[in-house]
């Protein structure tokens, strides 16, 4: 395939085509946008992933991470700007789908197993998974530097995907996004983007939505933190000289959940505590907060297929032993970090009620508080064509008790559940392989042409439940109380 001058040349395996390793732009500079990558003359050897963005992996309890984040990297000699493709052989005008993967803006990576798109190749599509930069690098408002520079990272691998694509058999006329966690945030976000405009038709948005942005003038109180830490300037000159090791051991720090406050004058933390690193709004990426973009029309051409899974927060708090074992004051402690009203809206999921664990309440409470009900605020916002998933079958890891936790959907939408499960994996033993084929075939039908097999989610609240096949009418939740409109 020529691109940008050089043949680029993968490895075909049963009728897919796979390339590694892409560099969509050049290595970065440090807080500078992304540059048009150089490849010179003669052929680019796409077999070989190529480092991820400086991150580190943290082991969890009686769970194998590997193949949901990968192992983590020391960024490599700095080229991490790159992409996956997987593609039909010999395809011509192909749907497109490019996956943006999670981590909370901290970790991931595209090289994460469980989300090898060979299945979407073999289903007649051309996949695509890209790097882009994370934590200090790619969401840090640093004075003197580009904001949200991790987003404008994937704008630019959009614009390498319209220009280039046609080469590898996709149709630019044709592309969804999708992505989980931070990279469905990414996504929701870039829906109401100008800057987005006309480089994706349709959006798929796994347990996230638009509400994960920071105020900018927030934000800064993370940069003077961090620039204390680090004992550098808080600007873009003092940063620049931070080592990736450095950079890392300082968001470990801040990770604590007495490391800093960033609440909002109203008492809210959009993200509970799970990453200090998340876009901000204000700049020519994300001009307006996404909610208010969204009521007032933006990304109403973008079709949206919009969900969440059932028990989010079970796979924070179930192998951690957190949900078990938390007692009230501390779970009342811990949710008030983010959340101003923390023990109404723990009375509200059953704190306090006969039976119910003060763990079990702060988990079902933050699962709708921090996932479920904003995205069904995206949904109700969004004027274009929207649908509603809710993943709701349930892992039997952990004894039964991860249940349908966040992250579970990704083996069964790329059909690797052979990654995902076995005595330490996400989807523990014998995970339904019809499930997979059904999840996978409703994530390529919509790339193909936007139809799904449910009505669309609009006054009648209508969402589809993936495990059950059924479509229901959903209540409020209690965490509709507790949150901004």
């Amino acid at each position: 395939m020529q691109v940008a001058g050089a043949t680029v040349c993968g490895v075909e395996v049963d009728g897919v085509r796979r390339y590694l390793g892409i560099p969509y732009a050049g290595p970065p500079n440090r807080f500078a946008l992304p540059e048009q990558a150089r490849f010179g003359a003669g052929i680019f050897e796409a077999t070989d992933p190529g480092p991820s963005a400086p991150h580190r992996i943290k082991p969890f309890p009686g769970l194998d991470v590997i193949p949901l984040v990968g192992t983590g990297s020391d960024g490599g000699d700095g080229d991490y700007l790159r992409l996956n493709i997987w593609a039909p052989a010999d395809s011509a005008g192909a749907p497109v789908l490019v996956f943006i993967h999670g981590g909370g803006f901290i970790v991931g990576s595209k090289d994460a197993p469980v989300q090898d798109g060979t299945a979407f190749a073999q289903s007649g599509i051309v996949c695509i998974a890209i790097n882009y930069r994370l934590g200090i690098d790619g969401f840090l408002p640093v004075p003197g530097a580009p904001t949200n520079l991790g987003l404008r990272d994937i704008l630019f691998a959009l614009r390498w995907v319209q220009e280039n694509v046609a080469a590898f058999g996709g149709d630019p006329t044709n592309v969804t996004v999708f992505g989980e966690s931070a990279g469905a945030m990414a996504i929701a976000d870039l829906v109401t983007s100008p800057l987005a405009h006309g480089l994706f038709h349709r959006a798929i948005v796994q347990s996230g939505h638009g509400s994960m942005v920071r105020d900018i003038d927030v934000a800064q109180r993370l940069v003077r933190k961090l620039a204390k830490r680090l004992g550098v300037t808080p600007d873009v000159d003092g940063f620049r000289t931070v080592g990736n090791d450095a950079a890392m051991d300082a968001i470990e720090h801040l990770a604590k959940p007495t490391a800093i406050d960033l609440r909002d004058a109203h008492g809210f933390e959009p993200v509970y505590g799970i990453s200090r690193f998340i876009p901000v709004w204000g700049d020519d990426v994300l001009p307006q907060k996404p909610l208010d973009a969204l009521r007032a029309g933006a990304g109403s051409e973008i079709e949206v297929l919009i969900g969440t899974n059932a028990e989010e927060m079970n796979l924070y708090f179930v192998p951690t032993k957190v949900r078990d074992k938390i007692p009230g004051v501390l779970a009342w402690w811990l949710l008030s970090r983010s959340q101003p009203n923390a023990r109404a809206a723990l009375k509200a999921y059953g704190l306090g009620s006969k039976g119910v664990k003060p763990g079990h309440a702060m988990t079902r409470a933050m699962s709708d508080l921090v996932f479920r009900w904003p995205a069904r605020q995206f949904a109700s916002a969004h004027k274009g064509k929207t649908w509603m998933y809710e993943f709701d079958w349930r892992s039997p890891a952990f004894g039964g008790e991860l249940g349908a936790c966040h992250g579970m959907e990704l083996p069964f939408v790329f059909k690797t559940l052979d990654i995902a499960s076995g005595p330490q994996g996400l989807a523990g033993e014998a995970p339904p392989a019809a499930l997979a084929d059904s999840v996978h075939g409703i994530w390529a039908q919509f790339a193909r042409d936007g139809t799904v097999p449910w009505p669309g989610y609009d006054g009648d609240r209508l969402v589809y439940q993936l495990a059950r096949g059924e479509t229901i009418r959903e209540p409020d939740m209690p965490a509709a109380r507790f949150l901004p409109e």
